[in-house]
């Protein structure tokens, strides 16, 4: 312990750390009250990681440890140590920032001081917060998180455990979008008026003129699109609410016109997070896990560290399947072959004769069977699976192009330029408040002469029972299952257009982290030009 306070400061008063830190809990438990180093301390010169990370390297004890994880799991040589003997440090190699998306992490492997969270620098000792367990909804990965409050603001976000899904990480997203929850918040509901200004109203006045502007319509002209971060109960009241009036044009964003809707094995990650753990080959189709999952894949690359295949298109994917191409060898000879789908395919045209020769690699390859199932989903948006789920599927993939009344639950990204200029809107942004999306919903019926026929969440979550009763097993997991098509689409309608970016700014994906002034900042340092 002394070697280790030797050249240690005095900071623990002015330490972010305080109150969590390694070092000073066995200070406190094995060291001594005095120390017998008279020598001047050294000093190191700290280090501009980013706007993420804050260095105080004169703390620093040079255990390594953010060394290894930036190397082993994160992926990226941006640290390593430099010098010798008393001048030995911890930094960059050359001046620059840290740029993997997991790089948050380091605060929570830091035992010291040394590298603490820049945004929640000098806000809040840990005893002042009240922890809650939660999980991260800014992708569709699940991956356990502690939200810490201080009264009604949240101060962070911290990771939990849970080797099943993303171990002890998160990523940056995850863990510094939290200043996005009290920006562009809506005190109350508003309506655009004559003179094209929205002013608010009281919410019976804006419930009728919403109830009024859907009965001008035909049933088959209304659409409901559900947000990224819509709940499921929510979602199961904006499709119940729909087809009391007679549409079925309802989808969460993202989803487009998925085929295999109706099995659950056609959108969800079959072999499991920790099973990926098993494969030894992967293929990886239209996807990158990078900046769509980044806890993913931290997983595949602790499974395989090997040089990625790049500028592979459909014509690749048309050859493996035939196996003309020198990657079917590698699957046919793999014993756990794993292939990842990502959720971006769903918009393409030609998405069933992609799915189709998908199938042709896992049936030649045996990536399905009894004891392994390696055909994979990524999704991108927390929602996609639970309104797959429950039947949000559009009845036409063009529905949108001629509706009349469109309503868009937290839904951000929907294409405006397809909708008539002369479509009805209802847009349900976030609420300061905190109005439950059903129960708006609930109160629309009421008013439109369509009631629904719950008032309370039990009521509601029975009702989402008999439609999808897996969605209520919290904390389990269905045994994964999987069906080839009947039918297998022809692959000659395969487009050759390459596989599009699904995700093109990591830090900014949903309306929370568009609005976080930290996100803003990540996305202007730290995504490449």
């Amino acid at each position: 312990m002394e070697f280790l306070l030797m050249n240690h400061p005095l900071d623990c008063p002015i330490c972010d750390q305080g109150g969590e830190c390694d070092l000073q809990d066995q200070s406190m438990a094995f060291g001594s009250d005095r120390g017998r180093f008279t020598e001047v301390k050294r000093s190191v010169v700290d280090k501009n990681l980013g706007p993420l990370v804050k260095t105080v390297m004169t703390r620093c004890i040079q255990c390594t440890r953010c060394v290894r994880f930036a190397t082993e799991v994160a992926g990226v040589q941006d640290l390593g140590m430099l010098g010798r003997g008393s001048g030995e440090e911890i930094g960059t190699y050359v001046e620059k920032l840290m740029t993997s998306e997991l790089s948050g992490n380091v605060i929570d492997i830091c035992p010291v001081g040394a590298l603490t969270s820049k945004p929640f620098a000098f806000k809040a000792r840990n005893w002042e917060l009240k922890g809650t367990e939660t999980i991260d909804v800014t992708d569709a990965v699940g991956s356990n998180i502690r939200i810490d409050s201080r009264g009604p603001e949240v101060m962070r976000i911290v990771p939990r455990l849970n080797e099943d899904i993303n171990e002890e990480w998160i990523s940056d997203k995850t863990r510094f979008c939290y200043d996005g929850l009290k920006r562009q918040r809506l005190n109350d509901p508003m309506i655009r008026g004559a003179d094209g200004r929205f002013k608010p109203v009281i919410w019976r006045d804006a419930l009728a003129v919403v109830a009024e502007m859907a009965h001008k319509v035909k049933p088959e002209e209304i659409v409901g699109v559900a947000g990224q971060l819509s709940d499921a109960e929510s979602m199961m009241a904006l499709k119940d609410l729909l087809n009391k009036m007679g549409s079925n044009n309802v989808w969460c964003e993202g989803n487009g016109s998925n085929r295999d809707a109706d099995l659950r094995s056609g959108y969800i990650m079959n072999s499991s997070i920790a099973g990926l753990e098993k494969a030894d080959a992967f293929l990886l189709v239209g996807t990158q896990p990078r900046v769509e999952a980044a806890i993913v894949n931290a997983r595949i690359r602790k499974t395989v560290l090997a040089k990625q295949a790049q500028g592979w298109g459909p014509d690749t994917l048309l050859e493996i399947a035939e196996r003309r191409h020198p990657f079917s060898s590698v699957l046919l000879n793999a014993k756990n072959p794993a292939i990842i789908v990502g959720a971006g395919l769903f918009e393409r045209k030609d998405k069933d004769a992609i799915f189709s020769a998908l199938e042709t690699i896992a049936k030649y390859a045996n990536a399905v069977r009894l004891d392994w199932n390696g055909f994979n989903v990524l999704l991108l948006k927390a929602a996609q699976a639970a309104a797959l789920d429950l039947g949000l599927v559009p009845e036409s993939e063009n529905s949108i192009e001629s509706a009349k009344f469109v309503y868009l639950m937290g839904a951000d990204d929907v294409n405006l330029e397809k909708v008539p200029a002369d479509a009805l809107w209802f847009i349900k942004g976030i609420m300061a408040t905190g109005v439950d999306d059903w129960k708006i919903i609930r109160a629309l019926s009421e008013v439109a002469g369509v009631k629904l026929p719950y008032d309370t969440l039990g009521a509601i979550r029975s009702r989402i029972k008999t439609v999808a009763p897996n969605i209520l097993n919290i904390d389990e997991r269905e045994p994964a299952t999987f069906s080839f098509s009947i039918k297998p689409e022809s692959t000659k309608k395969m487009d050759s257009a390459p596989f599009g970016t699904a995700v093109d700014n990591f830090y900014m994906t949903d309306s929370i982290t568009r609005a976080s002034k930290i996100m803003a900042q990540c996305s202007a340092l730290l995504l490449k030009k």
